[in-house]
């Protein structure tokens, strides 16, 4: 039977003329998660990002 998790990680728009600060920041991280769940066996089934706010919240779906 597959098993499932589920990662949030949010990041928080700031003032910049950069539009594309949020991505070049969180790059880093995110491929760091994928990394980490990957050396224990979980592969990234899906990926989902929702704005509320000053946040924007990133959902990583792993199965097993």
């Amino acid at each position: 039977m597959a098993e499932y998790k589920v990662e949030t990680l949010i990041y928080y728009s700031k003032l910049t003329l950069d539009s594309k600060h949020i991505v070049k920041s969180s790059q880093k991280e995110i491929q760091e998660k994928l990394n980490e769940h990957a050396k224990e066996g979980w592969r990234l089934a899906s990926t989902d990002a929702v704005s509320f706010g000053a946040a924007i919240y990133i959902y990583l779906y792993f199965e097993k």
